[in-house]
């Protein structure tokens, strides 16, 4: 008997942002696979259980948490932010896909969450109030030169970008490439916000112009938003400046 699998964006990291959605999907789950510090998040009961994997090893925890819940439990597979912004739903259906038959007949639901980027966009205003993108700068599935390929043409269309994995122990210099890149097409009045864990109590937010950026101003726990030659900030005596993308574009000069 086939059971079921729910994969669970758990949100930023404050308990508030987790969807009513996601807090029943977690309730009705019996196992539960995912980064530990994911998996620590959560306040489970007496018969539910936690299976921790390391962060690179997706694939591998996405077939172990398909194969149990081919045997007909209720699994859970959770991510932070939203589980399909480089995350584990994608994993989830690569694995179905090559997997074997019996999976497809799971009873599969990704459930939402609020994702890093949204997270920090609200904390400073509405940056991403007119075209945006998304980019991981993590080489390990894809390569170096891919990243940059993206991040110049992202640059030179106008978006305002989101970079997620901006930097590691592994990767130092990756983060510092990238503003090379971006600075080589955007202005160097160009907004760039450093916000790291939005809306938990250790958050810290930061605005500044791309030609002041610097990489060690980044860890794993930030979301880097690069304003478009667009995005504007208000400042507000006595209060944190405002920043954000009108709604309205000129488009090239």
């Amino acid at each position: 008997m086939s059971g079921r699998l729910a994969v669970i964006g758990l949100g930023p990291g404050n308990a508030d942002q987790v969807t009513p959605e996601a807090s029943r999907a977690v309730a009705e789950a019996r196992f539960f696979y995912g980064y530990k510090p994911y998996l620590d998040r959560l306040d489970l009961d007496a018969g539910q259980t936690r299976i921790a994997s390391d962060n690179r090893e997706e694939l591998a925890r996405a077939k172990e948490a398909l194969a149990k819940a081919a045997e007909g439990h209720s699994v859970a597979v959770v991510s932070g932010g939203d589980p399909g912004v480089f995350a584990m739903a994608a994993a989830i259906c690569e694995a179905i896909e090559i997997g074997p038959e019996a999976w497809r007949e799971i009873e599969v639901a990704m459930v939402p969450g609020v994702t890093a980027m949204l997270a920090v966009a609200a904390r400073i205003g509405a940056p991403l109030g007119h075209d945006f993108c998304a980019l991981s700068l993590s080489d390990n599935l894809k390569p170096w030169e891919l990243i940059e390929l993206r991040l110049l043409a992202a640059a030179g269309a106008g978006f305002v970008i989101a970079l997620y994995n901006p930097i590691s122990k592994a990767r130092p210099w990756q983060l510092g490439r990238a503003f090379e890149c971006l600075s080589a097409i955007l202005p160097g009045t160009t907004p760039v916000i450093f916000g790291r864990a939005a809306g938990r109590p250790d958050e810290r937010i930061e605005i500044v112009p791309l030609a002041e950026a610097k990489p060690e101003s980044a860890d794993m726990a930030t979301c880097v938003i690069i304003g478009s030659p667009e995005t504007r900030i208000i400042e507000r005596p006595g209060k944190a400046a405002l920043v954000y993308t009108p709604r309205s574009a000129t488009g090239p000069k």
